[in-house]
């Protein structure tokens, strides 16, 4: 009976403690989900925060990054601003910039998690506008470090600043970095990983540090040199929201259900019919 007894309390105290690290699990997630909610900053919820100006639809995802000077700060509508994406203007804060705005992004930019947008002053401020697109941890500054002086720690000596324009419609890659006096034209490319600095003319891709232009657009000729993939095949016409959702429902359904969901509607031309779907290399082509 010891035996027993002993066996039974172990098995008990187990239980217990599988139930009470799944409950605290769910807890901790539902917190923070709620915190996430809560935190993110936005035209009606600034929090702590006093932008000269955040647009409609424009949302910070909490946590944010450093933020400071960001009464010299303006969001353009419907930006998207990853988690710990930092922000700042002026070399530290509460320092006074003057009445001009010093950080400026355009409409609908995205700035992936933790990247990092440092401007000076309004003589050398950073404007990025409408449309770009920055993949996780890019690095935008128009202040750097100088070395005049051999004799002083690099650190301690007063940096160098350039004024920063990004054009529109850009993508920049995983880990960019675009230093003080680059100017990038319209729609550029900059590959994961580059260190662009001067200017880059519209239409060019850039790659490498320091990057330089590997491909380019020629009204006559093209993307030169050409490029090695097709372009994407766009969506027929006429494709509803509703009805993708359907099809990408169906991918995920079993085998054997087959046919299309109720209410999807019948296929748009050009579209595949459910059920004619082939496997390629884990890619659902028609």
């Amino acid at each position: 009976m010891p035996n027993d007894r002993n066996t039974f309390s172990s098995r008990l105290s187990s239980t217990v403690s599988r139930l009470t690290s799944r409950t605290a699990s769910r807890a901790v997630h539902a917190l923070w989900r709620y915190a996430q909610r809560a935190g993110a900053v936005t035209a009606r919820t600034p929090g702590p925060h006093v932008f000269r100006r955040i647009g409609e639809g424009t949302r910070l995802a909490f946590p944010q990054g450093t933020l400071f000077g960001t009464e010299w700060i303006e969001l353009g509508d419907h930006c998207v601003i990853g988690a710990e994406v930092t922000l700042t203007a002026g070399m530290m804060p509460g320092l006074d910039l003057g009445p001009e705005t010093v950080l400026r992004l355009g409409d609908g930019v995205v700035l992936g998690r933790g990247s990092h947008v440092v401007a000076d002053t309004a003589a050398a401020g950073v404007t990025i506008g409408n449309d770009v697109f920055c993949g996780p941890y890019v690095y935008i500054t128009s202040t750097n470090h100088s070395y005049d002086d051999p004799c002083l720690p690099v650190g301690r000596q007063w940096p160098r600043s350039a004024p920063v324009e990004i054009g529109p419609g850009g993508w920049l890659g995983t880990g960019a970095v675009v230093l003080p006096g680059a100017r990038l034209g319209r729609n550029v490319v900059v590959a994961a990983g580059s260190v662009v600095r001067g200017e880059v003319p519209d239409h060019a891709v850039v790659a490498g540090a320091p990057a330089r232009v590997v491909r380019r657009w020629d009204p006559e000729d093209g993307w030169q040199p050409p490029l090695r993939t097709p372009p994407p095949a766009p969506l027929p016409e006429g494709v509803t929201s509703g009805q993708l959702l359907a099809l990408a429902a169906l991918g995920d359904a079993p085998a054997e259900a087959g046919g299309r969901l109720e209410g999807a509607g019948p296929p748009p031309d050009g579209a595949p019919a459910a059920g004619t779907e082939r496997e390629t290399d884990g890619m659902r082509t028609p």
